[in-house]
């Protein structure tokens, strides 16, 4: 790091005042990281996203034969023998 020569002390609080503000600039940025992160870990997001595809999937004719197939397949499979 190099040192600087100040000839005043208006040149020092000057300086102290920008190292101030961009320390504040990097703090925020770290806690906008921290939100962005905690959106995209959250489940909130991901059962919105569930919710309105399980909404497309069984509506309709198509979602009412779903509806009523998957029940018997996950039946079939949680009964079958494990040696078939």
């Amino acid at each position: 790091m190099e040192h600087k020569k100040y000839s005043s002390y208006a040149a020092i609080e000057n300086d102290l005042q920008i190292l101030k503000l961009e320390r504040e600039i990097y703090y925020q940025k770290i806690l906008f990281t921290i939100d962005k992160a905690k959106e995209n870990i959250l489940p909130t997001n991901s059962l919105s996203f569930i919710e309105k595809v399980y909404k497309n999937v069984f509506s309709g004719t198509y979602g009412t034969i779903l509806k009523i197939v998957v029940p018997y397949i996950i039946n079939w499979y949680l009964n079958r023998k494990r040696g078939e």
